[in-house]
């Protein structure tokens, strides 16, 4: 399995179903016909795209758009945000100040600045995703999740349970850094809140 059929596989789960659930079941379904070594292939690029996302400066604009963002928050936006599809993650990859352009980003902020509850389907975060390959390698395969674990490793893949961003670590928590790293999240934050 190739990027692009990757890619695929998490588009059409968005297109053909609906809740996160469905796409979780359609995703399983899909991979546990598929050979052991094409669901290796897809838990590693989902490890991929997750590296690409797992960046302090990514971790601060979903901290300066949600006013908080826990270690295991985090580790599940990322697998939301590549649950929006290629082209927005991708572009979220470069460009983590570019957040504020995702409409159902800004869907969750206005809900949050007029104090209304996220359910578990507006929720920025989507764990199972990261999981989905394991179910169906065990169906697949008849084997454990520590046998799938072994087939990444032996591909070069660091196996991790949190985040661990690698690019230059700031203090999250400080308003006029954030402000610096991240000015278009900044300036849409203080234009909602009506703040100068």
């Amino acid at each position: 399995m190739d990027v692009d059929e990757f890619w695929l596989l998490i588009e059409q789960s968005a297109r053909e179903t609906t809740g996160k659930e469905a796409r979780l079941a359609w995703l399983h379904k899909r991979l546990a016909q598929r050979s052991a070594e094409e669901i290796v292939d897809f838990d590693a690029w989902i490890l991929t795209a997750r590296r690409k996302v797992d960046t302090w400066l990514m971790w601060g604009a979903v901290r300066a758009l949600y006013f908080g963002g826990s270690d295991d928050g985090f580790w599940y936006f990322q697998m939301w945000l590549a649950g929006l599809g290629r082209a927005t993650f991708e572009r979220m990859a470069r460009e983590p100040d570019a957040l504020v352009d995702v409409p159902a980003v800004q869907r969750l902020v206005v809900m949050a600045r007029n104090r209304q509850t996220w359910t578990n389907e507006d929720w920025p975060a989507f764990e199972s995703l990261a999981y989905v390959a394991v179910k169906a390698w065990e169906q697949a395969t008849g084997k454990g999740h520590e046998e799938l674990a072994e087939a990444l490793r032996s591909r070069g893949f660091e196996l991790f349970a949190l985040p661990n961003p690698t690019d230059e670590a700031w203090e999250l928590d400080n308003a006029e850094e954030s402000a610096r790293r991240l000015p278009r999240i900044n300036r849409y934050m203080r234009h909602l809140y009506g703040r100068p």
